[in-house]
């Protein structure tokens, strides 16, 4: 799914009972929308501009809710040009929603990250992204396989949960991590 991006009309929080935490960000408040939609055993794919992944104040506790509430376990970094003109960085974020843990421990116990941006450009007209520009991803992500089973390959990039909630403000805009190794 894909939220609204942009921000006509985001000068304001919606009242909703189901939104926890108040945000006139459209985007953190779709994320809390699926959250709040998705039931035990669903699984999610939402496309997020980079802003979702390192914003504070309240995008930082959307985060750690949803790391906590949802087995956030793959997150594919898009290059620019795929949806918008104008350089918007986006990002799929996978993830399934499973009953509480009954020892209180976050759902997520690792994110794998795939960078996708590196050397890599389209646009909407000329070059505009296929199947087949994924093929490599799909591979690394192996649909129907458990994630836990997955191999590091030089663009898939395993994170633990500790390491995801240290980081400033639960920063998952680890790009650069990626293209340095």
């Amino acid at each position: 799914t894909n939220p609204p991006f942009g921000t006509k009309g985001a000068n304001q929080a919606p009242d909703r009972d189901d939104f926890n935490i108040e945000t006139s960000n459209k985007q953190l408040n779709f994320i809390q929308h699926v959250m709040t939609i998705l039931k035990p055993g669903g699984r999610a794919a939402v496309v997020v501009p980079d802003n979702v992944l390192f914003e504070g104040g309240p995008g930082e506790t959307i985060r750690r809710r949803l790391l906590s509430q949802c087995n956030v376990h793959t997150m594919l970094r898009l290059p620019t040009g795929i949806f918008y003109a104008g350089g918007v960085k986006a990002n799929v974020l996978f993830f399934d929603k499973h009953a509480p843990r009954p020892d209180g421990q976050p759902q997520t116990t690792t994110l794998w990250v795939y960078d996708f941006r590196t050397n890599q450009h389209f646009t909407l007209k000329q070059r505009p992204l296929r199947r087949e520009h994924l093929d490599e991803f799909v591979a690394a992500y192996r649909p129907g396989q458990p994630h836990d089973e997955r191999q590091p390959v030089a663009a898939f990039k395993p994170y633990g949960i500790d390491e995801l909630l240290s980081r400033d403000k639960a920063n998952l805009d680890i790009y650069a991590d990626i293209r340095d190794t």
